[in-house]
C-alpha cells in the first residue's frame, strides 16, 4: 500500500485501513461523521462504511467511553475519538475504574482504543494544549501510546486497534499537519517497543511524541542519542537501559509538568537499575509546571525548547 501524506492522513488511513481489514472495527466521537472530526481525521469514514460504523454522539465524553467499552465487551474493536485528549478525564472513571479493571475482575477482554490530539504549541490555551498521559499511566490494565512520526502514527493506531486491551493513543496536534512521509508499503508496530531515532556515545535524551523533535533539533551537532519510546506503558526497559548504560548520561524529555510528570517516573526507573553505569544524576526536562498558556510567546516560555534541552545537556556532559 503507498502512502504519502501528513500524520493526521496517516491516522485516517490506519482507520481506513483497519475497518476495511475487520469489519468489527467501528469509530465513535463528536463530529467525526459527516463533519469529519475537528481535526479531519475520519473525513471519508462516514461515506464509505455508513453511520452504523462511523457513529457521531453527543459533546459528552462519559457516554462515548462508556458506549465503546460496552461495544467492545460485545466483541466489537471500537475507536472512540475525544475531541482533545485534555476531556479524556471526564471519560477517565469509566476508562481506569472499569474498562482497565475487567479483565482482572473476571477475565473480560476490552479492545477499545480511545485516540484524540493532545499537547501544546498551537495557543490552544488552558483547556485545549495539556498533555495528560500521565493520569493514566498509573492506571493497572490500561495501554498508552504517544506516536510521534508518520510511520507511527499509522502503525502504532493499527497495533493499539488490534490489541485485546484498552489502549490510549495521545497523537500530538502540533505534528497534525507539520510532518510529512511516503511508504510504498504498511508499517507494522509492536506496543512496548522504543526506536533510537539517532545514536550517540556522550549522553542521550530519552523522551517520546513531539519532544523528540525538539530533541533531534538540539542534539544536531552533539555526539547525543535520542531514544523515543513510542509506548508509555508498556515500556521498553530493555532499550532504555541500554541507551543509559552505553552513553552513562540521560536526559529525560517530555511535554508534561516536569513536577509528578511521566518524566519522574522513567527519571526513578534508570536510577534504579542504571546506576552504577552513570556518570552524572539522570535530568528531567518538562512543561513549567503551570497551565498552558493562550498567548504564544508565553505558552513557549512554558513548553520544552531546543535552546533549554541545549542547555540542560551542556551541564549534563560537564557534571
Amino acid at each position: 500500500m503507498s502512502f504519502s501524506g501528513s500524520y493526521v492522513e496517516a491516522v485516517r488511513q490506519a482507520l481506513f485501513d483497519a475497518m476495511e481489514a475487520d469489519p468489527r472495527v467501528c469509530c465513535l466521537g463528536e463530529d467525526i461523521g459527516a463533519y469529519g472530526g475537528a481535526f479531519r481525521a475520519t473525513e471519508g469514514l462516514l461515506e464509505h462504511f455508513g453511520p452504523d460504523r462511523v457513529i457521531d454522539t453527543p459533546i459528552a465524553e462519559q457516554a462515548i467511553a462508556g458506549a465503546a467499552i460496552g461495544a467492545a465487551l460485545m466483541g466489537q474493536r471500537p475507536v472512540a475519538e475525544f475531541q482533545f485528549m485534555d476531556f479524556a478525564l471526564l471519560a477517565s472513571d469509566l476508562m481506569v475504574n472499569f474498562a482497565a479493571k475487567a479483565h482482572w475482575r473476571w477475565g473480560a477482554s476490552v479492545p477499545a482504543v480511545f485516540r484524540g490530539p493532545a499537547g501544546g504549541g498551537n495557543g490552544g490555551g488552558p483547556f485545549h494544549s495539556q498533555n495528560p498521559e500521565g493520569y493514566f499511566l498509573g492506571s493497572p490494565g490500561l495501554k498508552v501510546v504517544a506516536p510521534g512520526t508518520v510511520r507511527d502514527a499509522y502503525a502504532l493506531l493499527r497495533a493499539a486497534i488490534e490489541d485485546p486491551d484498552p489502549v490510549l493513543v495521545f497523537e500530538h496536534k502540533h505534528l497534525y499537519r507539520r510532518l510529512k512521509y511516503h511508504w510504498d508499503e504498511a508499517p507494522t508496530a509492536r506496543l512496548g517497543d522504543a526506536a533510537l531515532r539517532r545514536d550517540g556515545a556522550s549522553a542521550c535524551v530519552i523522551t517520546y511524541g513531539a519532544t523528540q523533535h525538539v530533541a533531534l533539533e538540539a542534539v544536531a551537532d552533539l555526539d547525543v542519542a535520542v531514544l523515543d519510546l513510542r509506548t508509555l506503558w508498556p515500556l521498553d526497559d530493555e532499550a532504555i537501559a541500554s541507551v543509559a548504560k552505553r552513553t552513562h548520561r540521560v536526559l529525560v524529555l517530555t511535554e508534561a509538568p516536569r513536577t509528578y510528570g511521566p518524566g519522574s517516573e522513567l527519571a526513578a526507573r534508570i536510577g534504579e537499575t542504571c546506576f552504577p553505569w552513570l556518570d552524572a544524576p539522570v535530568l528531567r526536562l518538562g512543561a513549567a509546571d503551570t497551565p498552558t498558556p493562550a498567548s504564544p510567546p508565553l505558552e513557549a516560555a512554558c513548553l520544552p525548547s531546543s535552546s533549554r534541552v541545549r542547555l540542560e545537556l551542556e551541564r549534563l556532559l560537564t557534571w
